[in-house]
């Protein structure tokens, strides 16, 4: 799976990858720098601990993608 986010600090949308079948679990941030998870669990902790739907510019894409995460690992 892949997202982009746009949030409302940056014009460049946020990505997040969880991709299973290769082992990619990352998230490149607002300000272009990326976090590296060994898990979807730990990459669904990062993002429920440092983001929030209120920075984002689509609250309701930001839910969606947290259920989807949460469901699909």
């Amino acid at each position: 799976m892949e997202f982009e986010i746009m949030t409302k600090e940056s014009e460049i949308p946020c990505l997040v990858v969880a991709d299973e079948d290769n082992g990619r679990y990352l998230i490149r941030k607002a300000d272009t720098s990326g976090e590296v998870f060994n898990s979807q669990e730990e990459l669904v902790r990062w993002i429920e601990a440092n983001w929030s739907k209120e920075q984002v510019v689509n609250s309701y894409e930001f839910v969606k993608m947290l259920e989807m995460l949460r469901m699909y690992h």
